[in-house]
């Protein structure tokens, strides 16, 4: 009996999406038994989908983009690791010893907050619990956590208590990312909780820093944060466009690539 011929490249792309929309996430493994053809081949396809941006890589295959709710924790987490690291490094070279930070929700900031380990007699206020937690390992840093309604998925205190807590302090740096930014150079994000404590951190803050790595220009997200305008620094591993490098020094706003 004659073996049916595998889909075609825009049949298995109209087939990848389908199964991305349908269950969030898709495998390498999983699609090319599905679809009958060799990993090589579905790792080209989820290539070009990434680069389309229909989809975000993930260890092992990709999950679906959106524009209206955020992808969870975990693939977050996988997304972009060596990236967020580099960033991690060069903004610990942006803080002294003996400063006071905030650091808010998120997996890049978490990554800082692990290039914080070494430093000494900082003080840090966060309201990530994961934040917390890594820089509990570190003995000569003070962690203050900000009350607030826990969200699960990811440890946050999010809500009128958490921006009510930051309302309280004044420190020499806030360290914040952003589930998206535009090419205005918009910081945007997906929970308006999440956005009132993000405001109210760059707000109490004598310098801020904005944490991002580029495949966050590909984003979309409804909530608007602020602006890469309000920021003294701008850490990420590249800039999409010469029009908003151009924006950035207009601002003030200072470019340290990672």
């Amino acid at each position: 009996m004659t073996q049916p011929n595998p889909p075609s490249t825009p049949d298995r792309t109209a087939a990848i999406l389908s199964i991305a929309r349908s269950t969030g996430k898709v495998t390498t493994q999983a699609l090319a038994q599905t679809l009958d053809v060799t990993v090589q081949t579905i790792r080209r396809d989820l290539r070009a989908l990434v680069a389309a941006g229909a989809l975000e890589r993930v260890h092992g295959g990709a999950i679906l983009a959106s524009g209206v709710g955020n992808i969870g924790y975990g693939d977050r987490r996988a997304l972009h690791r060596d990236a967020k690291a580099r960033i991690a490094a060069r903004t610990a070279r942006l803080i002294p010893h003996r400063a006071s930070l905030f650091l808010n929700i998120g997996t890049t900031t978490e990554a800082v907050a692990s290039a914080l380990l070494h430093h000494i007699d900082l003080m840090v206020v966060t309201n990530n619990l994961n934040v917390a937690n890594i820089l509990a390992a570190n003995p000569r840093c003070d962690v203050i956590v900000a009350g607030g309604q826990l969200r699960r998925s990811d440890g946050g205190l999010v809500g009128d208590l958490a921006t009510l807590a930051i309302e309280r302090f004044k420190v020499d740096f806030a360290i914040i990312g952003a589930s998206a930014i535009d090419q205005m150079g918009d910081l945007l994000d997906f929970d308006a909780q999440e956005v009132h404590v993000s405001r109210a951190i760059l707000s109490q803050a004598r310098q801020s820093i904005v944490v991002a790595d580029a495949s966050k220009f590909a984003r979309k997200a409804p909530m608007r944060i602020g602006s890469l305008a309000q920021a003294d620094y701008f850490v990420t591993d590249a800039i999409p466009s010469e029009k908003l490098t151009m924006a950035c020094a207009d601002w003030g706003t200072k470019i340290a690539l990672a």
